[in-house]
């Protein structure tokens, strides 16, 4: 096959492209970041997913458990964060929920949890209001480079008509989010009621490795929560672990507002027994047959409802990025790439309906001249969730389509996992729905990550088919790069690695390993 070049006119964009994010890759080279650090648990990890479904099962479990060690030594600043919320609502205001990818998902999953929860309230209902960068349509997937911007941050919390009173609880794994800091910032200047600014690696490296986030962590109008968890099972991937306490930690304080601090700990002592006692271990014949479908050339539904669809949407969508996969294709687009899996609600008659049903409310979007139609409400409609969505697919993919059928019964409190001629009923004892939705996501993260690895999606616990679309991953993916190429025994400079990186990660296919490609490249031009 012809190796393709660029034009000229995309030459010339990719060196300037290059060469502006040089300018300012000290800010976003985060290598000494712990969540961006290799976990010695899950070495083998690629290895297992293909040979010891059971053993990377148990590995990731064991990081998971992790989080809630460090939750029990978090206590404290829990109840502070409690207090902050009982009295924001019991004083009239809103709460506003702010985070970008991982983050952004899980604080729409944090308002749809609280509507379920409040949905016979009126008083309550409206009272949390969740953005992440992109708005809802970032759901699906994210919007390139959005979240490089601290002032479009600023702008989405205005435009949703944040007040003086009103409390920002800003999430970000890493604790270097422009949007989210932007956010954040604005906040502190607006509303005598201070943001919370959770994060999750130390605040000395952070100071030492990026300017805004050593100007937010030393803003005294900002409330700072660190919630350290290590490096993640998947290196980088900080959907895991770091999203994990920062998702269960809020949740906690939005849940029991108005209870006895007790209560919290009492829930944070049934979900470390839960997960102690619970044999995850069901998920290994699940995993062998969603990852052989795909090896056959087979695609995937998930059929679900309303209670759990924000949680596993989240998660199939966080596949893309983190393992190079088509993301959920647009309906309204002309050409269609389809993606492996997909999500729908079997009694949504709509789309409208279905993100409506996703949500419990009007989906939340805008139309900037900067981001063109990328967060438009026309996109998301685009997205059909429906139950017409499997018809509509066999219109342009004439391909088998298996159904992973995954229901919550509230009450026996129960999920149903169904696929093809499997069956498994997990029991959830107790807990209650904020921890019903935790434990899912656990589940999910530890099925579709050791899926990738039985797919070749990840090298050791090395995300080496990250994909660069904002400053952030652009360094990740060099970093990767420069790892293996050392390996091999082969030194390439910073600069150099970014320039072939920005030259290759337009041109090939969005299903395609970038840093592969790069290491690729220099080991021939070194053999040559």
């Amino acid at each position: 096959m012809e190796e393709k070049t660029l034009a000229p006119k995309a030459d010339a964009l990719t060196r300037s492209n290059a060469d502006e994010f040089l300018k300012i890759a000290e800010q976003f080279r985060l290598g000494k970041l712990p969540t961006e650090s290799t976990h010695p648990k899950t070495i083998n990890l690629s290895a297992d997913a293909k040979n010891n479904i059971s053993k990377a099962i148990s590995s990731i479990k064991d990081i998971d458990q992790d989080v809630f060690k460090t939750i029990k030594n978090n206590l404290s600043d829990l109840r502070f964060l409690q207090e902050k919320v009982a009295s924001t609502l019991k004083n009239g205001y809103n709460i506003y929920l702010c985070g970008c990818g991982a983050t952004g998902r899980l604080s729409l999953a944090l308002e749809t949890i609280w509507r379920h929860q409040h949905q016979n309230n009126s008083k309550l209902t409206g009272r949390i209001i969740s953005f992440m960068a992109g708005g809802d349509v970032a759901l699906i997937h994210s919007v390139e480079k959005f979240e490089d911007f601290p002032e479009f941050g600023e702008r989405q919390l205005l435009e949703l008509g944040f007040r003086p009173g009103d409390l920002l609880i800003s999430t970000t794994e890493g604790g270097e989010t422009p949007f989210v800091i932007g956010a954040t910032e604005a906040a502190a200047r607006i509303s005598r009621n201070s943001p919370f600014f959770l994060y999750c690696n130390p605040d000395d490296i952070l100071k030492e490795t990026a300017l805004r986030s050593k100007n937010v962590i030393e803003n005294p109008l900002i409330h700072k929560i660190n919630l350290t968890v290590g490096p993640m099972a998947l290196t980088g991937s900080t959907r895991m672990q770091a999203t994990t306490i920062l998702m269960y930690y809020v949740g906690l304080s939005l849940w029991f507002y108005d209870s006895n601090f007790s209560k919290i700990e009492d829930e944070v002592d049934d979900i470390i027994l839960f997960i102690e006692k619970t044999n995850f271990n069901f998920l290994k014949a699940f995993i062998e047959k969603e990852s052989d479908i795909y090896k056959s050339g087979g695609y995937l539904l998930y059929e679900t409802d309303p209670y759990l669809g924000i949680s596993i949407l989240t998660d199939t969508t966080e596949r893309s990025p983190t393992f190079s996969l088509y993301p959920f294709e647009n309906q309204k687009d002309s050409v269609k790439n389809p993606s492996l899996s997909y999500l729908y609600f079997k009694n949504s008659t709509t789309g409208q309906n279905a993100w409506r049903e996703l949500l419990l409310r009007e989906p939340r979007t805008f139309h900037w001249k900067e981001v063109t139609e990328q967060t438009s409400g026309d996109r998301l409609k685009g997205f059909d969730f429906s139950k017409n969505f499997p018809e509509k697919r066999k219109k342009y993919l004439d391909k088998d389509h298996h159904h992973f059928k995954i229901y919550y019964n509230p009450e026996k409190n129960v999920i149903r996992f169904e696929l093809d001629n499997l069956d498994h009923t997990l029991r959830l004892e107790g807990l209650n729905f904020l921890s019903v939705h935790l434990v899912l996501k656990i589940l999910m993260n530890n099925l579709s990550t050791i899926i990738m690895g039985r797919m070749g999606r990840y090298e050791s616990n090395l995300m080496t088919w990250v994909r660069a679309s904002n400053n952030k991953l652009v360094d990740r993916a060099v970093r990767y790069a420069t790892t293996l190429l050392e390996q091999k025994g082969i030194t390439v400079s910073y600069e150099d690695l970014v320039r072939a990186c920005f030259s290759l990660k337009d041109e090939i296919p969005r299903d395609q390993a970038l840093v592969l490609k790069l290491v690729e490249q220099f080991s021939s031009e070194k053999q040559a």
